[in-house]
């Protein structure tokens, strides 16, 4: 009886709970208790929270001003008073953020024309210096820009469309009469006929126009314009019709016309001052007093 069977069946173990795991290290990490948030809650990435290479000051003030409403201060002042770390420490954390990317200071001018400077938070930077991959992500949250203007004003979001650029320079005519610059305009309407994707604004027509008078100044006919303009189009169509315009008005620009000398006009005859003939007194015209030509023949003769 006080044999032990080798056969029968072991029972099994109950799991270890939570920290007693055998292995575990003994008095393992932290342990979270949390709640789920309803209202009043800002969301921080953990490459802000967890960043590598900002300070512990600097990534609890980053967290403080994504938590701000919009147009709430964020100076130094403000940030002074508020919590007891002194102004040097706030500035240098302020320049922390602004380093990797957390935020930026941009001058703008208002309305009374003076010149103030405005704090843009980002929860989400463009490039993380400590988490590259992560800014390579394809699939990422809208960007959700919290401003604070460190004079205390109200600060409009930032527009995340980037403005196009602008249009190259065209040349210009030696003489741009309002003939010339309203047959150039009328050339660069008609081009949509042409071509549907060469629609332009009047904006447009107008910067273009002047580049269309120096053709014509030079002439070159409207027709030898309209093809050098709308020849070898891109098959998918022009994205930008006045920028295509505007580089082919410089660059196949043709030289000046050549000068044309205009011919002399036939001479008008010399008429010469009235004279009195000095053999008969009858007057003739001559460049200087003298004989007439008949008196000059009959003095030939005689002598």
């Amino acid at each position: 009886m006080g044999t032990k069977n080798p056969s029968a069946l072991v029972r099994a173990q109950a799991r270890p709970v939570g920290n007693k795991h055998p292995n575990s290290r003994t008095g393992g990490g932290i342990v979270h208790d949390n709640t789920r948030h309803t209202t009043r809650f800002t969301v921080i990435g953990n490459h802000l929270a967890q960043h590598r290479e900002l300070s512990l000051l600097a990534i609890g003030l980053g967290t403080h001003l994504q938590s701000l409403p919009k147009g709430a201060p964020a100076d130094i002042k403000t940030l002074t008073a508020r919590f007891p770390e002194g102004a040097t420490r706030i500035a240098a954390a302020l320049r922390e953020l602004e380093t990797h990317g957390y935020l930026r200071r941009e001058r703008h001018r208002t309305s009374s024309g003076r010149i103030v400077t405005r704090t843009v938070s980002c929860n989400r930077p463009a490039v993380t210096r400590s988490h590259p991959e992560e800014a390579a992500a394809p699939h990422q949250e809208p960007r959700e820009v919290r401003q604070a203007c460190e004079e205390g004003e109200a600060v409009p979001q930032a527009p995340e469309r980037r403005p196009h650029k602008p249009l190259p320079a065209v040349p210009r005519p030696a003489y741009s009469g309002p003939g010339i610059l309203q047959a150039a305009t009328d050339l660069l309407a008609s081009l949509r006929r042409h071509d549907a994707s060469l629609f332009l604004s009047a904006c447009d027509t107008a910067h273009l126009a002047p580049g269309v008078a120096a053709w014509l100044e030079r002439d070159v006919t409207p027709a030898a314009v309209r093809r050098a303009l709308t020849a070898d189009l891109p098959p998918e169509g022009v994205r930008r019709p006045a920028a295509l315009l505007a580089h082919r008005l410089t660059a196949q620009l043709p030289p000046p016309a050549p000068c044309r000398v205009p011919a002399a006009a036939p001479s008008a005859p010399v008429r010469h001052p009235m004279q009195n003939c000095d053999g008969c007194d009858r007057g003739f015209r001559a460049p200087r007093p003298g004989r007439c030509r008949e008196c000059r023949t009959d003095h030939q003769e005689a002598a």
